[in-house]
Order: C-alpha cells, then structure tokens, then sequence
C-alpha cells in the first residue's frame, strides 16, 4: 500500500466527518497566496484557509511572533492579564468607533458570538435572540441557536427564544418596486412584523452578518442596517453584528459596517483578526459592560485573555495599518468585480456576481431567465478547479444556486488573482461544455 493510500485509509478509519467529504489532496505546508499538496503542487487559496487568512499562509512577520512568543509567554490562568492582552483591547478600541470601548479576548467565531449573546440577555433581562434565516454564527449552544443555513436537524431543540427572519436578496427578492428591484424597506417592514408575532414580548437582541457568506455572500443593501438599527431601539433590543469575515480590511474598510454609518451594541470579530489563528474578540460599550458586571457577567473559557494570542492580533492590526490594507482590498476587490463580470458575460450558468472588496461570490443558475439552482455544476467546477491549481469553496442551500465563496488572502497580487480567474473561467468552460 502507498503512503498516500494508507492515508486516506487512515483518514476514513479515524476522522469524525464534520461537514461532507474532505477536499482530495495532502496539504504538507502552506506560504503566501498558495497551499502545496504532497507532491509540491501549488494550489492558489481563493478561500484564505477558512476565510480567515488576510495577510496570507506563513506570513513572515506572524511567524516571528509565534516563535519568540511561545518561548516567553504563552497560556495564563484565566484571571491573569498579560501586557498583550490589555494592549490588544487598547488598540481595538483606538481603532472602533466610541461606543465599542471594552473587549473580551477568545478563540473562535462561535466563542464570540455566545458571549456577545450572554451579555445582550443579561444586559437587557431578555432572552429572545433575532436573526437571519440564511445565517451562520457558530456551532456552541447559543451560537447554534441563533445559526440556520444548516446544522440544525437531528439534534433535538435549539435554545428557546430563537427567531428567524429573511435577509434580503436583490437578485432573488421577496419584495419589488415597479421595475422589478428589490424593495427592501417593505421587507425589512414584513420581517419585523414576523418578529414581533413570534416573540413573546422578550427581545434581547438582533445578531446578524453584515454580509452573509455561508448564506451565499448576500450583502445588505445600503441603508438596511439604518432602518433595522432604528427598529432595534424602537423595541428595546440590542444590535450584535458579527463580523467574522468582514471585519479587519477585507470589505475595502475596516469593518463594513462603517460604510453605513451604523455602530453596533456588540461588534464580535474572530477569523481575519488572528489572521488565520485562533483569536476572537466580543466588543460592547462601557456602559453595557457596566451594568453586565454588575448583575454577574460570567464567561470563563480555558483560553480567554491568552497571552499569544493577543501578541499575534497585535501584529495583525500593525501591519494592516502600516500596509494600508483597507485601501489594497479596495483595489483588488475592483479588480476581482471586473473578471468576474467578464466571466459573467462569457458564461451563461453565471446568475450573479455580489460581495463586496475581496470577499464575493457568483451565483451559478440553470438559466437566468428561470434562475434554477445549478447545484450539480457548482461541484463540478470545484473539482475541476482544484485540478487546475485552484481551491474554491461552494455554498449551497436549499432552493438556491450553488455560489462560490470567493475570499482571498488581503495580499494577493494582481497577477495571482488574474491567475485564479483565468482558471475558474477555464473550469467553468470544462464543467458546461
């Protein structure tokens, strides 16, 4: 038996299966823009790793830090503060709006997240979290709760008070103006009016993704979160915006929700602030940690307010700053939206381009007369993508298309991402012929 042979048997023998099959290739190391495969083969990573990897794999400076870090200070007693822990809250703060002033340092996404929902319950003496019914959050107990693009059925009952509303969706809309645009202030209108039925009169909080990625990268329109931050106050509720994959530069801002001009209550940040590490951050004001400190905030994790972690954030932010990276993903998200619509316009399976700097998506239809899901060729041109040099990652949920989560590392250079929509428009002409 060959030792790749041995394994992938050693794979299917011994490795809980967490979400569908396992992408076909042995990854042996990672650098830059590329992951190489056990044979030295270079795959471009359209994905960031899990979306999380803006200064790419391997980043020089990152690792120079984990090295001299490691040996100096690595993991504390939860109760302890370190220099890195406190300079990181310090600069997150520097870096928010007033009003996202005091944080709490953690490891994932989801971790974050069910802070950010303990504090809104206990903050507001409620316990009914909304949100939408395309979202992603996490896989902990609230966190799952409140997620429901998938993971849901088979588990028994999610934690009461969960509502769900629809996100808006310009090109499958629910609501339409005259010409046949979405109307989303009617929609926005029609799931409150849903929200308010179900709720027992209970409402903590809004939690929601400034653009859904797991939900097939549907980004809000511009003003929605105005409206919906006023529907928020008007009922008493926190907003908790989870930023997960659009904070720290990759929107072509800082965090996205800067565009519209909207402060949340609760800003979490996981993913692109470690740049592919694990570090996430629940950020509120002074005042809601205030009165949740005083009715007995409690969130002990093994590695909350972790030393290395927050040495490898620290780094992060001083290089986004220092490269202007806000500006680059700017750039570059122009240049990925121009090769996207030309391979929009050569091939008709390609619905629709959305997203926003470098994190966009295409939605892949039968036909766009009809817009019937192509979820067969979405998979068929992951496959032939990734035999051409290329790593993508399809999003699929029910009653929808296949849409590709395009999402590269902040650091690509425009010849690498030209590279990656050469192949995917190569794939795509492959898979359809």
């Amino acid at each position: 038996m060959s030792a790749n042979d041995r394994f992938w048997k050693d794979a299917t023998a011994h490795l809980v299966r967490y979400g569908g099959d396992f992408t076909h290739a042995i990854i042996e190391r990672a650098a830059g823009s590329y992951v190489y495969d056990e044979t030295g083969r270079a795959i471009l990573d359209f994905t960031s790793g899990q979306m999380s990897g803006i200064l790419g794999h391997s980043h020089p400076e990152l690792v120079s830090v984990v090295r001299e870090g490691i040996g100096r200070l690595d993991h504390l007693y939860s109760g302890m503060l370190s220099r890195p822990v406190v300079g990181l809250a310090r600069a997150l703060s520097d870096l928010l709006p007033q009003g996202l002033d005091k944080a709490i340092l953690l490891s994932t996404g989801a971790e974050s997240n069910e802070a950010a929902i303990r504090m809104a319950k206990l903050y507001t003496g409620r316990h009914e979290i909304v949100s939408f019914s395309q979202s992603w959050h996490g896989m902990t107990g609230g966190a799952a709760s409140a997620t429901y693009s998938g993971g849901r059925k088979g588990y028994g009952p999610a934690m009461p008070g969960n509502i769900a509303m629809p996100a808006p969706n310009p090109y499958r809309p629910r609501f339409t103006r005259p010409d046949g645009a979405l109307d989303w202030e009617r929609e926005l209108d029609d799931a409150f009016d849903l929200v308010d039925r179900q709720s027992c009169g209970s409402l903590a909080a809004c939690l929601l993704e400034p653009i859904l990625s797991a939900g097939g990268i549907i980004e809000l329109p511009l003003g929605y979160l105005t409206v919906l931050k006023r529907k928020c106050v008007e009922r008493g509720m926190l907003l908790i915006l989870d930023e997960a994959q659009t904070g720290m530069c990759r929107t072509g801002d800082w965090f996205a929700f800067q565009r519209d001009g909207v402060v949340p209550d609760i800003l979490t940040l996981s993913k692109t602030l470690g740049a592919g590490l694990p570090l996430s951050a629940a950020i509120t004001s002074t005042e809601i940690e205030q009165r949740c400190f005083e009715r007995g905030f409690t969130f002990f994790t093994t590695h909350v307010s972790d030393p290395l972690p927050a040495l490898i954030g620290l780094k992060v932010l001083e290089i986004l700053q220092r490269d202007r990276m806000a500006e680059v993903a700017a750039e570059r998200g122009a240049q990925l939206r121009t090769g996207l619509l030309a391979i929009q316009e050569r091939h008709d399976c390609v619905g629709d381009v959305r997203g926003r700097g470098l994190l966009q998506g295409i939605e892949l239809v039968e036909d766009r007369e009809s817009k019937r899901p192509a979820e067969r060729l979405g998979q068929a041109i992951t496959q032939r993508c990734l035999e051409l040099g290329l790593h993508m990652n399809i999003a699929q949920l029910p009653g929808m298309g296949g849409v590709f989560r395009i999402a590269p590392p902040l650091t690509i250079s425009r010849p690498e991402l030209e590279m990656g929509l050469a192949i995917l428009d190569k794939a795509i002409a492959s898979a359809t012929r």
